[in-house]
């Protein structure tokens, strides 16, 4: 006896086992992925890198780009990306 949607009632029992089934190897898969797992090592501090003056200048001018990225430059975006200085700056959407 077949349903409305053109399926006995016995072949869509089966598919649900079938996905069943893949289920339980999927969960047993990641179980196994979690077992063998190990932790990620942390790397080290190397002096040599992270003492050099291209190094030291960019840790203090990092919060000063960003800064200015926030007060100025978004802003401006912002405002050149609506009429009239849209059309005035040639920006196309």
């Amino acid at each position: 006896m077949e349903s409305i949607t053109g399926h006995r009632r016995g072949d869509r029992h089966r598919s649900s086992r079938c996905s069943g089934k893949a289920r339980w190897l999927a969960a047993v898969v990641a179980l196994a992925m979690l077992a063998v797992a190990s932790p990620a090592a942390a790397e080290e501090y190397d002096e040599t890198y992270s003492g050099h003056p291209l190094r030291v200048i960019a840790y203090v001018l990092h919060p000063v780009g960003v800064i200015l990225d926030t007060l100025i430059f978004r802003p401006f975006h912002w405002v050149g990306s609506h009429e009239p200085f849209k059309t005035l700056s040639g920006q196309r959407d």
